[in-house]
Parts: C-alpha cells; structure tokens; sequence
C-alpha cells in the first residue's frame, strides 16, 4: 500500500473514532442532565415519597440518587428551564453542606417560630409553600424573603398531582408561581410536588415556570408528630454530606417540628455542619 494511501486511510479512521467518542459523550452529558425515563402523563408518580398521609407513597429511600449540583445563594441565569425526568435530591458540594426545608405554610402558629430558630443561628432553609396559606399570610412569605430564605412553589391546595388532568396540574402550580411572585417580586425557582407524586406533566408545567424540581434525602416523618426527640434523632441519624432534609411548618400540629428543630439545629452546626440554600445552575 503506498504511504499517501495509508496515510489517507489513518485519517479517516481517526475522524471516525472520533465522531463515536463525541456521540457518546452527548449522550453521556444528557443522562447526567435527565438521570431516566418518565412516566406517562397522568400516570403512578416515578418514586413517590412520604411527606404527608397518602396511601400510595413509598418510603423515601428512594430518592437518594441524583444530587443538586452545586451550593449557595438563588441566582438567575438565562435561557429555558430543562425539563426532568426526576427531582434533584441532595446537594453536591464541598465540605459538610446540608439543606434544612420546611413544607405546607406559611402557618401564623409554627412558621414564626421556625424563622426565630433559624435567624437565631444565622441559617438559611427553603419554604416550600401553598398559594392558598400564602393568601392571608404574605407578611411571613416577605420575611422568608428578607432573610434570605428560598421561597419554593408546593401547589395551591397541596393536592396529590398525578390523580389530576393536566389543565388542573398547571393551575395549582401556576396560580402559586403568582401569588408569590406578586407578594415580594420574585417568581419561585424552586417546585416540590406533593407527597413527593411526580409524572411527565409536573415535570414539563415546572419547567415552563422556570422551576427545578427538589425532592428530598433525609425524611422526618414529623406529619406522623412521632415527638420531637424522635424527630431530632432522624435528623442527626441522616445527617451526611449533601442531605436534603424535609421537614413541616403547617399542615397540622407542629409543635414537636418546632421543639425537635431547636435542639438539632445547634446540634448539627456544633458538629460542623454548614447549612444552606442551593443554588440554580442548570437552567
């Protein structure tokens, strides 16, 4: 074989090798983004949680696999929201980072006292909040905001997503988007769905309100108001790099969240651990 010719030939191989390699690469890149396949549109959820009663949720253990990439302050960021196939569920960054999150409210009873604790501490958490308890309560959805709380959208009347038609889907999710929006001038960039019941259509409605969907690592089961020291022993027991714990302001007697979030709190910084926000950072 002449020397042009098989010089010729190493070339196109290399072309070609190389093609495959940056096809696998994009491929490789787009599971990272969209970590599995979603169910159809008004579907079972794909591993729901336990965050209120409902008897069709699972434990939690099944969201301990995709994390948030990244930590720190809410910052915007250009361009369209990426549609998912699954919730973010922990927290990727250095050193012994958790997140502290708290569902259902704004409640005048509990939501105050929760506030207090964290400014105490000088601690930042998210609020996953109800359009419906926003509605007479917006003075403590600023306060969330003025303190550098992240404000997250949980539907209007924290119903169970995956059992409604998608017009009702959006309403829930988008009359909330609204309300807070129009309470302190910023729309949510965070979503938790209810009960932890994702599918296809709460994906996609997230998306288009430029929201990421945030499920969580460590689940207090304080709904079932077990008493404040089992509370706090599930915190301590679960805290690890990364967590995401998911814990209640409203929704029902809060009383032993709000003991059990006053003595794991120290608890948790005495032994090294920052708590935080996430920050966006795919979009």
């Amino acid at each position: 074989m002449k020397k042009d010719q098989m010089l010729s030939r190493r070339k196109a191989l290399l072309v070609g090798g190389a093609a495959v390699l940056g096809a696998a690469g994009a491929g490789g890149t787009a599971r990272l983004l969209a970590a599995g396949p979603a169910p159809p549109p008004g579907g079972p959820p794909a591993n729901p949680a336990a965050g209120a009663p409902d008897a069709g949720a699972l434990r939690p253990s099944a969201y301990r696999l995709q994390p948030i990439a990244g930590y720190g302050p809410l910052r915007s960021a250009p361009g369209r929201t990426l549609v998912r196939h699954e919730p973010f569920l922990r927290i990727a960054g250095r050193g012994p980072t958790m997140v502290l999150t708290f569902d259902d409210g704004p409640d005048p009873r509990y939501t105050p006292h929760v506030l207090r604790t964290l400014k105490a501490h000088d601690v930042r958490a998210m609020f996953f909040v109800c359009g419906s308890m926003v509605v007479e309560h917006k003075d403590m959805l600023r306060e969330m905001a003025d303190e550098g709380h992240i404000v997250g959208n949980h539907t209007w009347s924290h119903p169970l997503l995956t059992g409604l038609g998608r017009s009702a889907i959006r309403s829930e999710m988008e009359r909330t988007s609204e309300i807070i929006e129009k309470t302190y001038g910023e729309r949510p960039g965070w979503f938790r769905a209810p009960y932890g019941a994702w599918n296809r259509a709460v994906f996609e409605f997230g998306a288009e309100l430029g929201m990421e969907p945030l499920a969580w690592t460590v689940d207090t089961l304080d709904w079932k108001e077990p008493g404040a020291r089992t509370i706090e022993r599930r915190v301590m027991k679960g805290a690890a790099p990364g967590v995401v714990v998911l814990a209640h302001d409203a929704g029902g007697d809060r009383s032993q969240s709000i003991r059990a979030l006053r003595d794991y709190l120290p608890r948790l910084l005495d032994s090294g651990y920052h708590l935080t926000v996430p920050r966006r950072q795919f979009t």
